[in-house]
């Protein structure tokens, strides 16, 4: 069988060779380029830095020398601007090569460069899920002729997308793209993480009737320089992150905003340039960071996500990280940015405050040694995106009938387990609320939605996330402490929610989301902030129990440095008693803690099952359940426990009423308050929620 090479146009090899200076390709694209050029789906996987963005637009290019398409042939969809902007001269210079061209279309490129675009548009266009929404909202964009010949989409890190809000979104788009051509358009998603990739492959496909490959070479094992330190102090960390970096290029990702400035003002005027690369960093600000990073050493860059998604900022000597990312997949990525160099080993040092992010650390490397990576959850009831789409389609058309807005959304896979006559009583909810507009037959937007989402231009309606709305933080006598994002503030419980802002720990004692401010009053003595500060942060089942099983061993761990040791002996100490109580439970007088190690989501199930027939006042985190009452005690919390592992207990309709009743009103989308309260609550008991999980756990336990 000939190479993956061979079967390239030769103009392509000559400039392969030529241009690039190759000399072979490497095994996933050797792989990719069988798959693709055989016209298959696919989900390419390889680490960071691996070649996947070659291994899917070479092939792809190969096919459009081969016949030039009438307008835009691939188009590449990257979830982040940053990432787009970052890819853009690549990419530019893969087309160019071959006599193609490459348009990036967002919304910082100007409206003259656009118009030219519509003009004579290239064959590969750049761009993001909403930009690419907003193409299709917009009368000044010619569809039929830009994407009457559309061949194929690309999408780059599909993990960040895929299973989330964005993910439905666009892929609802691509189907909708897919109605202006008669390509059956093939799909490529490029990861370097993710655990369960024949399923995204599946959700992926849609309605295309290709065949399908994941393409995942095997990975050569390499070794790696891992270290937890455990200093308690963000002086310390600074000071010791900055002796580490002298002379050398660093990037330090922080799981807030607020931590990253925190960091950055303290490791300034310590022998290193340092920079702060975040959200609400300017652009300016944030590209001037990547191009000094990329021109010299001596240089730490101090940031959150935003550099995790493969933006390219040189050859890296070094990644920290201020406590812990809360999955694998993060951690994976952000180490993934060292160790490109030949003999350079990928390495990663977690600063942490306290021992909980420091266990936090230590499972992740853990579960990332075994293997172990978060599937990607994926969706089939999808509300608050069924929102967007309904009143995008009726900007789209300017009015269209309820059936045909079904008829184009009911193919989206993650709007399949919703009924007709559930999206029946949506629209029926829809229009009885002002969010749409019935006559003769037609939807149109009504002035509800007008005035929620902006009478302007509808921007709001393009992004499925608002930008962030910030909540000033006072304190009861009226001082501004400082500012919390509106995702942070949307999971607080007054009266329950403790969080750190300027150095210091506070408790949220009322939240008034129409004049976006946060009341609070100083954490009582003793009451740690939620774990990782954010409340409820929800960690997984099997991350939990890595917790558990380093917390009830007495193995040493190689990577952590002795003071961090004789903290960590000293907290299993704390809970050996646990180790000889089968179900871990520690009870002291009208108080119970019940260490389940279970996640977030079966602790909060576990807590509404065991409030039903008592009046017990309840906190649970991811790793316990914190009960008080009048009638606790060993035999009656036993009983509790005994009745809640019946599986009827669960699926009575008493039970789950008055579960129902007691959940926060959470707001985790903007469309939620378009949607009946049936289908609100569902997302909010989606994400809080895992009673199918709460029963497989409590089967194991001993009561």
């Amino acid at each position: 069988m000939p190479s993956a090479f061979a079967r390239f146009p030769p103009r392509l090899q000559q400039a392969i060779v030529s241009r690039l200076g190759w000399t072979s390709l490497r095994p996933v694209q050797e792989l990719a380029g069988h798959t693709l050029l055989d016209g298959k789906n696919a989900i390419i996987l390889a680490p960071t830095a691996g070649g996947k963005t070659e291994a899917a637009i070479f092939p792809l290019l190969a096919a459009l020398m081969q016949h030039e398409p009438e307008g835009v042939g691939v188009i590449y969809i990257a979830p982040i601007k940053a990432l787009l902007n970052n890819q853009a001269e690549r990419l530019g210079n893969y087309t160019e090569m071959v006599g193609l061209r490459r348009f990036l279309w967002h919304g910082d490129i100007k409206d003259s460069q656009k118009r030219a675009f519509i003009t004579e548009p290239t064959a590969l266009l750049m761009t993001t899920p909403e930009s690419l929404e907003v193409m299709l909202l917009s009368a000044k964009v010619p569809h039929n002729k830009l994407f009457a010949d559309l061949r194929a989409v690309v999408i780059d890190e599909i993990h960040a997308l895929a299973g989330t809000d964005r993910g439905t979104h666009l892929i609802s788009v691509i189907e909708r793209l897919a109605r202006y051509t008669n390509n059956d358009i093939q799909r490529v998603g490029l990861s370097a993480t993710v655990g369960n990739p024949v399923n995204i492959l599946h959700w992926l496909q849609g309605t295309s009737k290709r065949e399908s490959c994941v393409v995942n070479p095997p990975k050569v094992p390499a070794q790696k320089d891992l270290r937890v330190h455990l200093r308690e102090t963000l002086g310390g960390i600074a000071q010791e992150a900055s002796q580490i970096a002298q002379g050398q290029k660093s990037l330090f990702f922080c799981e807030s905003r607020s931590l990253a400035e925190d960091i950055a003002e303290r490791m300034r005027n310590r022998g290193t340039d340092v920079f702060v690369h975040h959200s609400s960093v300017s652009l300016e600000e944030r590209t001037a960071a990547e191009e000094r990073f990329q021109r010299g050493g001596n240089t730490s860059i101090i940031c959150t996500s935003t550099l995790e998604l493969g933006i390219d900022v040189g050859d890296l000597d070094l990644v920290f990280q201020a406590n812990a990312p809360s999955t694998v997949s993060s951690f994976l990525q952000r180490l993934g940015r060292t160790g490109r160099r030949a003999n350079q080993r990928a390495n990663t040092t977690f600063f942490c405050e306290d021992i909980e992010t420091a266990l936090q650390a230590i499972a992740i490397i853990e579960l990332a040694k075994k293997g172990w990576v978060e599937s990607v959850p994926t969706q089939t009831r999808a509300w608050a995106v069924l929102v967007h789409q309904l009143l995008a389609l009726t900007l789209q058309f300017g009015a269209i009938s309820p059936e045909r807005c079904w008829e184009q959304l009911a193919i989206v896979p993650d709007f399949s387990g919703i009924a007709d006559t559930e999206f029946e009583i949506l629209i029926k909810h829809m229009i009885q609320e002002e969010f749409l507009f019935h006559a003769g037959g037609l939807l149109s937007m009504g002035d509800k939605a007008e005035r929620v989402f902006g009478r302007k231009n509808f921007m709001e309606l393009y992004a499925v996330f608002s930008s962030p709305q910030l909540y000033k933080v006072q304190t009861t006598a009226g001082y501004t402490i400082g500012s919390l994002e509106q995702l942070f503030v949307d999971k607080l419980v007054a009266e329950v929610s403790c969080f750190l802002l300027s150095g210091k720990a506070w408790i949220a004692t009322h939240i008034n989301h129409q004049e976006r401010t946060v009341l609070v009053n100083p954490a009582p003595r003793g009451k740690k902030p939620s774990w990782g500060g954010f409340a409820p942060q929800i960690i997984s089942w099997e991350l939990c129990q890595q917790i558990a099983t380093i917390l009830f061993s007495e193995v040493s761990i190689p990577y952590i440095d002795n003071k961090t040791q004789t903290i960590l002996d000293e907290y299993r100490s704390e809970l050996k008693s646990l180790a000889s109580n089968s179900i871990n439970i520690q009870i002291d007088g009208e108080k119970a803690l019940w260490w389940t190690f279970a996640g977030g989501q079966i602790n909060h199930t576990l807590k509404y099952g065991l409030q039903f027939h008592h009046d017990w006042k309840i906190v649970s985190d991811n790793f316990k359940l914190k009960i008080e009452g009048n009638s606790l005690g060993a035999a009656t919390l036993d009983l509790a426990i005994a009745r809640t592992k019946d599986r009827n207990f669960w699926e009575n309709s008493a039970t789950q009423n008055f579960i129902y009743s007691q959940l926060p009103e959470y707001r985790l989308s903007k469309f939620q308050r378009a949607l009946p309260d049936i289908y609100s609550m569902e997302i909010i008991r989606k994400y809080l929620l895992d009673i199918e999980g709460t029963i497989q756990f409590l089967e194991l336990q001993n009561v």
